[in-house]
């Protein structure tokens, strides 16, 4: 089972399904969620192997969506699914396999085709860090710089980091993420169509969504709009917040 992070009432709009990517967890996507409560259910399942949700060795894209069509069953009617990253391609796996139970989809900074950019030494910097001892996120990044120089990708990691455990400990399944990174950097061999409403929403200072991925978008989406946000890299949501919210309502109602 998924851990569920809900915001705001059933409305007559549709409830809205964000899925973090790699690394990440709900709480990472708690400002946005709460905004676009405002007028509607919001769901953030931390992702398996992430945050409270089940441990599992596999982390296929085929066991990630099938975890994201309970919770959308969950709701009794079809949902719009926000996806980042890694989420963004669960849920483009969703929306091939399962179309119906998804209402809108948006996909934020990535494309379905695989990456030669793995996440593995983040994976091995995390599993190597010395936690004995360590009460303040100070001295874990402190520590955690030796092996990761960017300092905005030490914040993003250690936000998983449990402080409050004693030990502390990493709220990500590190055992079952790095044998499974050639999937989760890859792209399943599925089959089918998407042919609901679909944003690709890129970040105009990153190089995940390429101009020589369009066709196969909208192969398998084919009424897929493509858009980037203006000075915003892979993290998007975070760079501008305010403009991917707005993005968002834009495109969802």
């Amino acid at each position: 089972m998924l851990n569920l992070v809900t915001h705001g009432t059933e409305t007559a709009l549709p409830p809205l399904m964000i899925v973090h990517g790699l690394f990440g967890s709900a709480r990472n996507w708690g400002a946005i969620a709460r905004r676009m409560a405002s007028d509607r259910l919001v769901l953030v399942p931390d992702m398996r192997n992430h945050g409270d949700s089940l441990r599992s060795p596999d982390h296929s894209y085929a066991a990630l969506a099938t975890d994201l069509a309970e919770v959308a069953a969950s709701t009794g009617r079809p949902v719009d699914v926000v996806g980042h990253s890694m989420g963004g391609k669960a849920a483009m796996v969703l929306a091939l396999g399962n179309g119906p139970c998804v209402n809108r989809l948006v996909v934020a900074d990535i494309a379905p085709v695989g990456y030669g950019h793995s996440q593995l030494h983040l994976v091995e910097a995390m599993r190597k860090l010395d936690l004995a001892g360590i009460e303040a996120r100070g001295e874990a990044d402190r520590r955690l710089s030796a092996s990761v120089a960017d300092a905005s990708v030490r914040a993003f990691l250690l936000q998983s980091l449990d402080l409050r455990a004693t030990p502390a400990r990493w709220r990500l399944n590190l055992d079952a993420l790095g044998p499974e990174m050639d999937k989760i950097i890859g792209w399943p061999a599925v089959e089918g169509r998407y042919d609901g409403p679909a944003l690709f929403l890129a970040g105009a200072e990153s190089d995940y969504v390429r101009p020589e991925h369009r066709d196969r978008i909208r192969s398998l989406f084919p009424r897929a709009r493509i858009a980037r946000l203006a000075g915003a890299g892979h993290w998007l949501h975070a760079d501008r917040p305010r403009e991917f919210e707005a993005a968002l309502r834009a495109f969802l109602t």
